[in-house]
């Protein structure tokens, strides 16, 4: 029997110091407790004392002994007279605590609060990881609250938050006409964002760098206040404007001296900085002669000095790399001994090894599978096995027996490595937020917590919290963490009634496992499902024969601030971007056919049973109406994502079969097949307009400033209206691409008399 465990409570006492998260949750417990009053004492009084576990603060005789500093936990004792405590290892567990009473879970029976309830923690690490909302590239989403944000962090059992995040809505850096380059510097921003050092001084701007690092400082305090720990995720060794190599023309490759002063300089502006997630993948970051970044072998003579193999330099740079991270650690050191720096693994193939052999206590890797070797990852698709590299995504919800030795080899280095999943929209289906997966991620913190796993990130957060208010996956990480051995679908049933009412519990709670199982069928579409999807402008460019046969002036509304360099065969070719062949015409032709088949039937058949559910509750159930409507929205937002998706694979499969056809009847077959396509694009964009017209649930995040290459704005709309209006009008145009693309000048070059790109 579930009880409210306030009513005895009149005296709260907390330490006479207390740390932010203290204050936190007293004032949270006193809210709830609304008889009692609070007090700031040296000693525990009687009545019920709220604390994070110190030696300061005397234990309670009734904590189990288990209860330690080196453990993960928390602690719950209510008795009848209005006397207890709640304590916990983690300033956010002692947050969580308090929540959890709010909710009335059926486990905090009388009989259990009054003895005491210890629940240990199953991860003693885990924070958010590229934390889209809170500091990467969507932070200007409409409606964000990073209060919200980080309370709903701390209540679903993070332990961090990541901070550096930039003020502003873009990030200063020198622009290069047509390219887009510098626009990925949003993102994972690096030490020169943030401070400066007499190598650097007078590159960024002053009231840049302070306005950025006031920031960084805010949303530590923030965090702070939920007892959860600050860290940065940076892309680093960061590249240098030109303006530098000009003032410094004999300075080349990555500098390890720099990037460490510049390191203590942000910590002693936040001093409990935790942790450095290094990313070295994109945004100009790289190391010197490493074979598998963007920038390839390339670097100074002092790392390699004479002619050697391929594995002598491969082994050069991995060590290079080691180093680079002990230096971090050692100047980090200096002000928390406790500092860790990890390094994301998956850039380095050729260097695996090397790298691996120089990790050692606080400096580690991170990686959606302890068994990755470069970006290939082992985990196959479960309903597509020939559709690999699904490790990190909600598509992963096992862990491979192989995973466990691969911990244990880590551990004898004295090496803790973390293991990153998906936990919202973020990498899976942007820009769509809310979708709920709860079994799924369930599934898979169990699975981690099975193999041995102590520390894990989510990628991309939990996207925008304070518009998805009934979205279960965070429910669904509180239970993995604190009731590991309660079932999750009890879990659920719980929430659903707590929000819909006992009488629609399980009707909400069998939607989900609807959704469950209909978006277990999507397949991974290279890019489109991650960052992609906007940057490619899918839902808002034309979806036309050929590209570019709406004139240039007209593709302006999308091309501005899609990812599209002048010479990108992106522009007009579907499956392509720059260098990567991201849909072929096989591949096209089969996922299109999967989602036909398997996933677009499940959507529609749920969407039409949220819409009955939606309709009964509108009279007389405003709680359990409020919800349905919010999961159909979400739905339907879901089915018209899908939708586009698979028109853009049948896009590749019929222009690629059009132009490939050495018959006039081969043509017109996919001619027709691609004219069915554009009408079911039309319809389904027409229905997209309709839903975001009539919807006030925030189903996707939404820029509140200005759409850029990361998400749309608010004028999406109107760009919904231009596609129909040109798609209409150049659907009959028959299909074309300009292979030639790659040897497109940039615009304006004048080139010399006679001569040509192609001559």
């Amino acid at each position: 029997m579930s009880v409210s465990p306030f009513a005895a409570i009149r005296a709260i006492f907390h330490p006479a110091a207390p740390a932010p998260v203290e204050l936190t949750a007293v004032a949270e417990l006193a809210r709830l407790a609304v008889a009692a009053t609070v007090t700031a004492s040296a000693v525990p009084g009687r009545g019920v004392n709220v604390a994070v576990f110190s030696p300061a603060w005397p234990a309670s005789k009734y904590l189990p002994k288990t209860a330690t500093p080196d453990t993960a936990w928390m602690w719950l004792r209510l008795a009848e007279d209005g006397t207890g405590e709640i304590t916990a290892s983690h300033g956010s567990f002692l947050y969580a605590a308090v929540r959890l009473l709010a909710h009335g879970l059926s486990d905090f029976t009388r009989e259990k609060l009054a003895a005491g309830l210890f629940l240990p923690a199953t991860f003693g690490w885990h924070r958010p990881h590229w934390d889209a909302c809170y500091t990467q590239y969507w932070r200007s989403a409409r409606g964000f609250d990073p209060e919200h944000y980080v309370s709903t962090l701390a209540e679903a059992g993070f332990t961090h938050c990541e901070v550096n995040g930039l003020q502003a809505h873009m990030p200063h850096e020198d622009l290069v006409a047509h390219e887009y380059y510098s626009q990925f510097y949003t993102y994972g921003p690096g030490f020169n964002h943030f401070v400066d050092t007499p190598l650097t001084r007078g590159l960024w701007p002053a009231l840049y760098l302070d306005a950025n690092l006031n920031h960084l400082r805010k949303l530590a305090d923030t965090g702070r206040r939920y007892g959860l720990k600050p860290g940065v995720c940076m892309f680093e060794p960061r590249t240098m404007p030109d303006r530098f190599f000009q003032k410094y023309p004999t300075l080349r490759g990555a500098r390890v001296d720099h990037p460490c002063e510049a390191l203590q300089k942000i910590m002693r502006a936040v001093p409990d900085l935790s942790y450095l997630s290094v990313w070295t993948n994109d945004s100009g970051a790289g190391f010197e002669h490493t074979a598998s970044l963007y920038v390839g072998r390339n670097g100074g003579p002092y790392l390699i000095r004479e002619w050697r193999n391929h594995d002598k330099v491969a082994e050069a740079a991995g060590q290079s790399i080691v180093r680079y991270l002990h230096n971090l650690r050692d100047a980090a050191a200096e002000l928390n001994p406790d500092f860790d720096v990890i390094l994301r693994i998956e850039p380095f193939k050729v260097e695996h090894d090397h790298i691996k052999a120089g990790l050692g206590p606080h400096v580690t890797l991170e990686a959606p599978s302890l068994l990755v070797r470069g970006y290939s990852l082992p985990y196959p698709h479960p309903k597509y096995p020939d559709n690999f590299g699904v490790a990190g995504s909600i598509f992963q919800n096992w862990m491979d027996p192989a995973e466990a030795p691969a911990l244990a080899a880590l551990r004898e280095k004295q090496t803790e490595p973390v293991l990153h999943y998906s936990a919202s929209g973020v990498m899976n289906h942007e820009p769509l937020i809310g979708l709920p997966f709860p079994r799924f991620l369930h599934a898979k913190l169990t699975a981690a917590a099975a193999t041995g796993l102590t520390r894990i990130s989510a990628l991309g957060g939990l996207a925008n919290t304070a518009r998805t208010p009934y979205w279960p996956n965070p429910v669904a990480l509180q239970a993995a963490q604190f009731f590991p051995s309660r079932p999750i679908d009890d879990v659920l049933r719980e929430f659903a009634t707590r929000i819909a009412g006992a009488s629609r519990a399980e009707a909400l709670t069998a939607c989900w496992r609807d959704f469950e199982d209909a978006i277990i069928w999507q397949p991974l579409v290279g890019l489109f499902f991650a960052l992609g999807f906007c940057w490619q402008r899918t839902w808002d460019r034309p979806f036309v024969p050929d590209l570019e046969a709406v004139p240039a002036a007209d593709r302006d509304y999308y091309e501005r601030h899609g990812c599209f360099q002048h010479n990108n065969p992106g522009l007009n070719d579907l499956g392509k971007d720059v260098l990567f062949d991201l849909i072929t015409r096989e591949s096209g032709a089969k996922m299109a056919g999967d989602m036909d088949r398997e996933l677009l039937p499940r959507v529609r058949a749920l969407v039409d049973r949220l819409a009955v559910l939606v309709a009964a509750t509108a009279a007389a159930e405003p709680a359990a109406h409020a919800v349905f409507t919010d999961l159909s929205d979400r739905v339907r937002a879901y089915l018209h994502w899908s939708t586009t998706l698979r028109n853009v694979c049948a896009w590749c499969e019929h222009v690629y079969g059009y132009l490939a056809a050495s018959d006039d009847a081969a043509r017109a077959a996919s001619s027709q097949k691609l004219q069915s396509a554009i009408d079911l694009e039309l319809a389904n964009t027409r229905g997209l307009i309709a839903l975001m017209e009539t919807t006030k649930t925030e189903f996707m995040v939404v820029s509140g400033v200005a759409e850029n290459t990361f998400f749309y704005g608010e004028n999406l709309i109107d760009h919904l209206r231009t596609k129909l209006r040109l798609t209409e009008k150049y659907r009959h145009h028959p299909p074309r691409i300009d292979r030639d693309i790659y040897w497109r000048p940039v615009p304006g070059t004048t080139w010399p008399e006679g001569w040509s790109a192609t001559s």
